[in-house]
């Protein structure tokens, strides 16, 4: 069957959350499929949806993520929308996408990954080592909460969120000495300005499936299947199995400091994962091995290691 290909009569619609780093996603999957088909930017239309999670970060904005609802936050009207047929893909920052997608949906679609890196921003210091004691840390990861805290316990840390900009405000504001986002986010963005230092792996794991993007469709939808197989990344997917597998197997959410990577090393992948207290008490960390073609069996394996390791009510919040 011949691939009928979007074109400016008949547009390809992209879904997308409106922030800045998300519209440059959707801007980048436009810019790769134009390239991979030779296709005028007209033949897509992007189209902006506000989640459940930007409505409620406004007007929550010292509130937690826990405390709102987490699991779907930013993807469930977008995901109504193209079961609806208003959308035909739709772009995600991977590290915000449930294990799960909902009937009739699928994730089977990743660009190649950026750098997976968290960034310490701040305009007085420039790494973790260099805040004095009882500095306060702006941040609303419970993953990284935990991890500066299993290693500064001394660190006062208080709810941060908003975009680059309204947090950069917030810091020369004095409410945080320092903060931290993804180098992927400032990266996609252009952001140079920022007062960034990339935090090495060892001393901050990252999230699951940091600095990756998903584009998700509908799962009888093969005319956009074959168009996102073109700029599909297999390095990316193969890594993203391994540690989206790890997730699924803790019952992972953005409740619970869980964090892990994949590497590829020839036919050889290797994952390093960690769960934490959320009080930064305790870390249990795990690596492991294993042919590339085992990536899912890998992260079930490490995820099961990891909670029989963890006492009963590791995963409670204080």
């Amino acid at each position: 069957m011949t691939l009928t290909l979007p074109s400016p009569a008949s547009p390809l619609k992209i879904g997308t959350r409106g922030s800045p780093l998300a519209l440059a996603q959707a801007y980048e999957t436009r810019t790769r499929l134009m390239a991979a088909f030779d296709l005028p930017e007209a033949a897509f239309e992007v189209v902006v949806i506000k989640t459940t999670g930007d409505n409620r970060a406004m007007i929550d904005a010292d509130r937690p993520l826990k405390e709102i609802g987490n699991k779907g936050l930013f993807t469930k009207e977008i995901e109504e929308a193209m079961l609806a047929g208003d959308i035909d893909i739709a772009v995600h920052s991977s590290k915000d996408m449930p294990v799960e997608q909902p009937q009739g949906l699928i994730l089977d679609a990743f660009l190649p990954r950026e750098d997976v890196r968290d960034a310490f921003v701040s305009p007085k210091f420039a790494a973790i080592a260099d805040l004095p004691e009882g500095a306060v840390v702006g941040t609303s990861s419970l993953r990284r909460r935990a991890q500066l805290l299993n290693k500064r316990a001394d660190l006062k840390v208080v709810e941060f969120r908003g975009n680059v900009q309204t947090r950069l405000k917030k810091l020369a504001d004095g409410v945080a000495s320092c903060t931290f986002l993804a180098q992927a986010g400032l990266n996609r963005l252009a952001m140079d300005n920022v007062p960034a230092t990339p935090v090495e792996v060892d001393d901050m794991l990252p999230a699951i499936a940091q600095g990756a993007i998903g584009i998700e469709r509908r799962q009888n939808d093969s005319r956009a299947a074959e168009l996102l197989e073109a700029i599909h990344h297999q390095e990316t997917a193969q890594r993203l199995a391994a540690e989206r597998a790890l997730l699924a197997g803790l019952d992972g959410s953005c409740e619970t400091p869980i964090a892990g990577l994949a590497v590829i090393d020839g036919g050889t992948l290797s994952l390093r994962g960690q769960v934490l207290r959320p009080d930064g008490s305790e870390a249990i960390d795990a690596t492991l091995s294993g042919d590339l073609s085992d990536a899912a069996a890998l992260g079930a394996a490490m995820a099961q290691d990891l909670l029989n390791r963890a006492v009963k009510g590791f995963f409670d919040w204080h």
